[in-house]
């Protein structure tokens, strides 16, 4: 068995997309030991489970209080554990690792190693830019979730090869169910994510009001999670504010709810909405497609993409596209089962746990190839 490590700066079990997707392709691996792969996790101490809940090796470090000090624990950490595991390949997951890993690199020049770039090429700041890319160089591979962030790497930078894998999600959306899909009804709009600015949250209340006085009549299903001081005050004032705009008994919230919740969440839910002010490549999405929804979001980062039809997506300026297309669902059911066959076909064809530990195998196999 060849041994591949993956490094990470948070902890394999907070919610994320970098998180769920590392869990998917080792859980996969492990699944599938006739590709000959051993994954080892390298990521800070976990929250809420154990290490004895994986079916995979993790190996954990302590985190500080402060950015500067956590980049050093991690140092001595990565040092540490990759000398002790020898592994084939290292897998760097993100960003911070990947200039973790920088300070490192030269006592392990034999290794090689690969980094998945989640986010977007335009994302980063110059002085992040100042430190990874030089570790860039030595990669054997570039990876990214989206052909539009492959393409802006290809047009800024001479760093490559660059390969497209997809995020993929948790293997609680793995099965369809159904009998649990919703159907006929009171029309219900989905809203999901965590508490960030990338959100754009308050956008949600102002989307619901224009949707309100179209004359629509509506449920909505809301999942927020939370994780900084001060989260649960904006959770409150959107409920507040929503309330207030179709009452009470028409907002229906539910808070940190575990993958195998969320994948029940999804089932309620005609349509899935994001208003979302950058994405760079929309796992909520993804997850809503896989339940039967049909989805319709911003058009920013990756999510046109993701969604790979435009009459689904809208800008802050034509918000009015949203809602034309939220209303003519809404009143035709064939045009909304239409559209929710199409999402989940979507999803089966580009997004699932097999296509994901494919790409990934073949990947591998061509760096160690070299």
């Amino acid at each position: 068995m060849k041994k591949i490590i993956y490094l990470m700066e948070y902890p394999i079990d907070l919610l994320g997309g970098a998180q769920l997707s590392t869990k998917s392709i080792c859980d996969e691996l492990v699944a599938h030991p006739e590709h000959g792969y051993e994954p080892v996790v390298i990521c800070p101490e976990l929250l809420t489970t154990k290490k004895e809940d994986y079916g995979f090796k993790i190996r954990t470090y302590k985190m500080g209080d402060n950015r500067v000090i956590n980049l050093f624990f991690r140092i001595k950490a990565f040092k540490k554990i990759i000398a002790e595991e020898k592994p084939e390949l290292i897998h760097i997951e993100m960003s911070e690792s990947l200039i973790t890993y920088g300070f490192i690199r030269k006592s392990f020049h034999e290794i090689p190693y690969i980094y998945t770039d989640r986010g977007m090429f335009y994302g980063y700041r110059k002085r992040s830019q100042l430190f990874m890319f030089p570790v860039l160089k030595g990669a054997s591979a570039l990876v990214t979730t989206t052909q539009k962030n492959a393409e802006l790497w290809k047009s800024n930078t001479d760093f490559g090869p660059v390969s497209t894998i997809p995020n993929t999600i948790s293997d609680a959306f793995a099965d369809y169910d159904e009998s649990k899909r919703k159907r006929g009804g009171r029309f219900t709009i989905g809203f999901a994510g965590r508490i960030c600015i990338e959100k754009d949250w308050p956008f949600v209340p102002v989307l619901v009001d224009v949707l309100h006085k179209a004359g629509i009549e509506f449920d909505v299903e809301l999942v927020l999670s939370i994780f900084e001081k001060g989260d649960d005050l904006q959770v409150e004032d959107l409920r507040n504010k929503i309330s207030a705009i179709i009452g009470s008994d028409h907002l229906h919230f539910h808070q940190d709810l575990s993958q195998a919740e969320m994948s029940d969440f999804y089932y309620g839910c005609d349509v899935f909405a994001m208003t979302s002010q950058f994405e760079s490549f929309g796992k909520a999405a993804v997850e809503a497609m896989s339940r039967g929804c049909a989805v319709v979001a911003t058009d920013v980062g990756g999510l046109a993409e993701v969604i790979g039809k435009e009459e689904n997506l809208y800008t802050k300026d034509t918000v009015q596209k949203c809602v034309d297309y939220i209303k003519s669902v809404s009143e035709d059911t064939s045009k909304l089962e239409a559209d929710q066959k199409y999402f989940l076909q979507r999803y089966r064809e580009n997004y699932t746990s097999a296509a994901y530990l494919e790409r990934h195998v073949k990947l591998y196999g061509e760096v160690l190839a070299e």
